[in-house]
C-alpha cells in the first residue's frame, strides 16, 4: 500500500531515494508472506527435521540475525538481498522467540499475543513520539532503522503467537486460519482504496496480519495430512518459497541496476 507521492517537494524525493526499505508494491506483499512462510517451515525443519532443537536453534538464528542486520544498517543504501535477508532472519527469530515463550516457558499463547500487541503499540508510539512519522517511506537514518526493524520484529513475534492462537488453539485449523486473516487483509484493502484510510496505519496492520496469513501457509502446506496440512514438508516448503524470494530479489536487483540507481551523498532534512 503506497503513500500518496504526488506533490512532493525535492527534498522528500531525495529522502525516498535514500529510503533504505524496498517501494511497497504487489511484489512486495508477495515476497513478505513467502519470508514469513519461510520463517515458519524454516524454523520447525531446523528444530525437527535437523534434529538442533529449540534452544540450538534460537542461539544460531539469533547470531545469523544479529550479522544480517548489522549488514544492513552500515549499508549505506537500500540493497534487495541484503534487506530481504535480515527480513528472513526476523521471520525465523520471531517465530523463535514466541515458540520458546509458549514451549520451553509456558506461557499461554493469549498472554503471547497481548503482550507482543502492547510491546508493538510501546515501539510505534516511542517511534512517532521520537520522529513525528511512521512512514517507511523515510527509513535514511540510524535512529529511524532501529525503530523500523524493532517493529518488524515484534510484528513477527505477534503474528506468529496470533497466528497458533487461531490455527491450534482455538482448532479452526491452518486453512481457516488462513482464510481468516486473508479476508481480514482484504478489508484492509478495501479500506485503504475505497474509503481513504490512513496509508501508514493501513500498511502496518497488513504487514502484522501478512505474519499469520504466510504462517498458516506454510503450516497447511508442510504439515503431515493428520494435522491439517497438505504433507509437503517443510524441506520443499521452504526451497520452493526461498526459490521465489530469490528470484523476486534478482528481478529487484537488474531492475534497480537498469535505471541506475546509485549512492548519493547529498544531505536532507528531516521529513
Amino acid at each position: 500500500m503506497n503513500e500518496n507521492l504526488n506533490g512532493k517537494t525535492s527534498s522528500e524525493n531525495l529522502a525516498e531515494m535514500l529510503n533504505k526499505v524496498p517501494e511497497v508494491t504487489i511484489l512486495f506483499w508477495i515476497v513478505k508472506v513467502m519470508a514469513t512462510t519461510v520463517g515458519e517451515t524454516g524454523a520447525d525443519f531446523l528444530i525437527f527435521k535437523l534434529k538442533y532443537g529449540l534452544a540450538t536453534t534460537s542461539y544460531l538464528m539469533t547470531i545469523l540475525l544479529v550479522a544480517a542486520l548489522y549488514i544492513q544498517i552500515v549499508s549505506k543504501k537500500y540493497v534487495p538481498w541484503i534487506y530481504w535477508l535480515a527480513v528472513v532472519m526476523v521471520s525465523v527469530v520471531g517465530t523463535l522467540i514466541t515458540d520458546n515463550l509458549v514451549d520451553n516457558l509456558g506461557v499461554r499463547l493469549e498472554t503471547t499475543t497481548i503482550a507482543f500487541s502492547l510491546a508493538l503499540i510501546a515501539t510505534f508510539v516511542t517511534w512517532h513520539m521520537s520522529q513525528k512519522t511512521l512512514s517507511i517511506h523515510t527509513i535514511y537514518t540510524l535512529k529511524r532503522e532501529s525503530f523500523y526493524w524493532a517493529a518488524i520484529l515484534f510484528t513477527f513475534a505477534l503474528g506468529t503467537a496470533a497466528g497458533d492462537l487461531v490455527s491450534e488453539k482455538w482448532h479452526l485449523g491452518y486453512a481457516i486460519s488462513g482464510m481468516i486473516f486473508a479476508a481480514l487483509i482484504g478489508i484492509v484493502v478495501i479500506a485503504y482504496y475505497f474509503f481513504k484510510a490512513n496509508a501508514v496505519t493501513s500498511f502496518w496492520i497488513a504487514y502484522v496480519l501478512t505474519r499469520p496469513l504466510g504462517a498458516s501457509l506454510g503450516d497447511y502446506l508442510s504439515q503431515s495430512h493428520k494435522h491439517g496440512g497438505l504433507g509437503l514438508g517443510t524441506v520443499h516448503t521452504s526451497i520452493a518459497f526461498l526459490v521465489i524470494i530469490i528470484g523476486s530479489v534478482v528481478f529487484w536487483s537488474i531492475g534497480r541496476k537498469a535505471i541506475g540507481v546509485t549512492k548519493t551523498n547529498i544531505e536532507i532534512e528531516p521529513v
